[in-house]
């Protein structure tokens, strides 16, 4: 079964961070993933890119980085066009849903590992 990818957004290589985390057991998931954060690197067979690479093919973009560091980052989001944003824990960003929400993206406030864990991804 072919599944959609995830965007993980403010990707790091440092294993315990729950970017990190959440890269691990979506792969070990086989869920398709993109990495992307502040610094290039690689978190098992995944390659974390940095800056805002066009990509057409994100069904879901979770977010690890605080509502600050989002802003200069809103309308690339946006661009991607994803069925759905999984705001973690600490990244809640009320600019970033009002303008997903137009654009009929779901805005969804929770934890991803705790989605993966319970079947609920």
């Amino acid at each position: 079964m072919k599944k959609d990818k995830t965007l993980v957004l403010g990707a790091s290589e440092e294993i315990s961070r729950y970017s990190n985390m959440a890269i691990r057991m979506l792969r070990k998931k086989d869920h398709p993933v993109v990495a992307v954060g502040r610094k290039s690197g690689q978190v098992e067979d995944v390659i974390i890119e940095s800056g805002t690479p066009e990509r057409d093919d994100i069904d879901t973009v979770t977010l690890y980085m605080n509502p600050m560091h989002q802003r200069p980052l809103l309308d690339w989001i946006i661009s991607l066009a994803p069925r759905r944003i999984i705001y973690n824990p600490g990244t809640e960003n009320p600019e970033l849903q009002t303008l997903a929400a137009h654009r009929h993206i779901e805005n969804i406030e929770a934890c991803t590992l705790v989605m993966l864990s319970t079947g609920a991804y």
